[in-house]
């Protein structure tokens, strides 16, 4: 069993959520795929996540990515919240999320108050329903509505999307382009440019192999809580993928990765790194062993009630405060809330961070640091 230390392993998932240093912005679908989804539940953080990450992004190229070329798509996926991925990648998402009986459950049916038949006659409602062109919620709604009842109308309206969520699983729904201030709807295989049916096993030994490129080495548990199952199915996939994966001990934490990772990770040399991530940032979600980058006492101030996310300064893999922005009289107002003594240099690569954000926002960004 080969023997890792924690500063290797953060080096490496800094460096695998490109957070080492910004790639060029023609490698912007390449950062998407490499932390596998940028948590998209609020637009902003999702543009944020990827300006932390990629070179001269700006919003309008996210943006475009997402609702003229197609290349990025936005769906339910992890855990159940909306998320963006390249859309190359979502027939393996969709197929994964496929296997997912959660929504076949009887405590499920009875919250919604459907029969298992009710709700597959209204997913492939659903399904029928959408097209490449897109449709309201209200639209969508009517349509699906019309062919099996109108006691799907209130629960279709639902803004947390109780009745979307499992179609988007299917892989029958993704987010279409705003109507102003409406959300709507398309489906992935009329909508993206190709399509391809994925058997959900093999999507699902993919999916955890990816999750242990960008957060190895990780357990079977470290998986089950980043993608938003019970912890038996991601077992088996683990055991399935065993003779593909190296153990190994992280200051005497088990974990497994996969062996050309492992030998990669052994050579890792840590680059100096400071970054403001947004609220739900891939990299925070995905580091389950939240005692390795934040010390226990500030959990309440990232880790906050109602499963809320705080907005997080990174220094060289470790969660060194959280910040804030808001517009002011004279532009953006960058606040960071330090947990502990800064360098010299850690604030001044903070202060060049502001100016970045500002760039990114259109305006001049001033930043102030306080405990």
């Amino acid at each position: 069993m080969a023997d890792l230390t924690w500063d290797q392993v953060r080096a490496w998932r800094v460096a695998r959520n490109r957070l080492d240093s910004r790639s060029p912005k023609r490698k912007l679908l390449d950062a998407v795929s490499e932390v596998g989804a940028i948590h998209a539940q609020v637009q902003s953080a999702a543009e944020l996540s990827l300006w932390a990450r990629v070179e001269d992004v700006m919003p309008d190229d996210v943006r475009d990515a997402l609702w003229k070329r197609r290349t990025l798509v936005r769906t339910w996926s992890v855990r159940g919240t909306l998320h963006l991925h390249r859309a190359s990648d979502l027939p393996v998402y969709a197929a994964a999320l496929s296997t997912n009986d959660r929504w076949w459950k009887g405590a499920w049916l009875r919250f919604v108050g459907l029969s298992a038949d009710e709700l597959d006659a209204l997913l492939k409602a659903i399904r029928s329903a959408l097209t490449d062109r897109p449709v309201t919620r209200e639209e969508l709604t009517e349509k699906v509505a019309r062919k099996v009842g109108p006691h799907v109308r209130e629960r279709m309206a639902s803004g947390w999307g109780e009745l979307l969520k499992p179609a988007a699983f299917r892989g029958w729904l993704c987010s279409g382009p705003p109507r102003g201030q409406n959300v709507t709807f398309v489906r992935p295989d009329r909508w993206l440019r190709a399509w391809e049916k994925v058997d959900g096993d093999r999507a699902m030994e993919e999916v955890f192999r990816r999750y242990l490129r960008a957060f190895g080495p990780a357990t079977h548990e470290d998986f089950a809580a980043w993608w938003g199952i019970p912890p038996p199915p991601a077992r088996r996939v683990r055991m399935a993928l065993e003779d593909h994966l190296e153990q190994v001990d992280v200051e005497g934490t088990k974990g497994w990765m996969g062996p050309q990772e492992l030998r990669r990770m052994q050579g890792m040399e840590a680059r100096s790194t400071v970054r403001l991530l947004p609220n739900f940032d891939a990299y925070v979600m995905g580091f389950r062993q939240r005692e390795r980058m934040l010390d226990k006492r500030q959990f309440d101030r990232v880790f906050r009630r109602a499963g809320w996310i705080s907005p997080v300064v990174l220094i060289d893999g470790r969660i060194a405060g959280v910040w804030k922005h808001e517009p002011g009289s004279r532009g953006i107002e960058v606040s960071v809330q330090r947990f502990g003594r800064l360098r010299a240099a850690d604030r001044k690569a903070i202060g060049e961070e502001a100016d970045r954000l500002g760039r990114f926002l259109g305006q001049p960004a001033r930043v102030s640091i306080t405990s």
